[in-house]
């Protein structure tokens, strides 16, 4: 199969910080930041400045390394720094409660910590050896980001048909990623044998990640996208337009049920209606077998000014109440294959899935 490579690095571990693409210009602007601080890290990731479970999980990587480089200048004694580490680790996982992946690159990041603090050498040489280390495998965890998601894309695209238009919802691409994506990384794989493919994105509100992030990638790389609004996919659906669904997933419990971007349970819905099969695209790293189904997922409430305002000036009556969950759950019963580094996993979830935990 010929490899399609995204122009995009998402995130990226440089000398003694952290490099991001700041999605909050889009569309208006393509702009990288440094971050440098791990409460700047923190910020980043709660203001959507960094957004995908895949991404967010390498960020928050990232930002243990920035606590344990800022601790390190406060010459503390080894349990000290290591017990004010630890703490900051688990601060930083809490920045978005729903994906799973922050909480799997942190606890990562947390196990180096833990070996390293019970060392015998001194308190200056184990911190630094621990910095390092923290380092090391932060630029690890970004290497296997792109690895994992080009075997996705390659599995997914399996199931893509030829001349197939595929709807996606939200944006799980390279910008959700290190730099491939998952959802969007089957897409890729599929294009690059078959330039005939193509995608419709869904808009997505209330923060337009179709529309801002979903449709810049796709035209920075040359695949064509259409655009539609999120109460367009029943009808389109319905004319025959659509061949199939393409999603990511910020968690998914042990017996398939997926949460993702608000609105994607809905599209579920109307692909079971017309016999349109759904997938999920995302790492083993997204699935959280400690819960037994998507009742158990917590989701993120967020602000109410992303329904309320659009680019800073309101659209609604002053006053009106607001509901802004980040997520829904799509149950395991509408979801036709979930696609992973290790390949498609199909019900019944609760087997294919520890079947895939236990593979080589």
């Amino acid at each position: 199969m010929a490899e399609f490579t995204s122009k995009i690095r998402t995130i990226e571990w440089v000398d003694n910080y952290s490099k991001m693409v700041d999605q909050t210009k889009f569309p208006y602007s393509f702009e990288y930041v440094n971050i440098t601080k791990g409460d700047k890290m923190f910020d980043a990731i709660k203001t959507m400045i960094v957004r995908g479970a895949p991404a967010i999980g390498i960020a928050g990587a990232h930002g243990v390394v920035l606590y344990a480089q800022e601790l390190a200048e406060q010459n503390l004694p080894i349990e000290e720094f290591c017990s004010k580490l630890l703490e900051k680790a688990d601060y930083m996982a809490s920045a978005r409660p729903t994906a799973v992946n922050l909480m799997w690159a942190v606890e990562k990041q947390k196990e180096i910590i833990k070996k390293y603090c019970h060392s015998e050498l001194d308190s200056e040489s184990v911190i630094t050896k621990l910095v390092d280390e923290l380092r090391i495998n932060g630029k690890k965890l970004e290497e296997e980001d792109i690895a994992i998601n080009k075997k996705i894309g390659d599995y997914g695209a399996e199931v893509v048909p030829k001349g197939a238009t595929i709807l996606t919802h939200c944006n799980a691409g390279a910008l959700a990623t290190v730099g491939y994506g998952t959802a969007l990384g089957v897409v890729r794989s599929a294009y690059a044998k078959d330039n005939t493919v193509q995608v419709f994105a869904d808009e997505t509100r209330p923060r337009q990640q179709g529309a801002r992030i979903t449709t810049l990638e796709l035209t920075m790389d040359g695949i064509p996208v259409t655009l539609i609004t999120d109460g367009m996919c029943s009808y389109f659906m319905k004319k025959g337009m659509i061949d199939m669904v393409c999603v990511g997933a910020d968690r998914i419990a042990a017996n398939g049920d997926a949460a993702n971007k608000i609105g994607t349970y809905t599209v579920a819905i109307a692909a079971k209606y017309h016999n349109i099969p759904f997938y999920v695209a995302a790492p083993l790293s997204t699935i959280d077998t400690s819960i037994k189904s998507g009742d158990d997922i917590v989701i993120e409430e967020r602000s109410h000014d992303e329904v309320t305002h659009i680019n800073g000036k309101p659209i609604c009556a002053e006053g009106v109440k607001i509901i802004n969950p980040g997520f829904d759950v799509t149950p395991h019963e509408l979801i036709a294959g979930i696609i992973t580094e290790k390949g498609i996993l199909r019900p019944d979830y609760k087997k294919s899935i520890a079947d895939a935990f236990n593979k080589d």
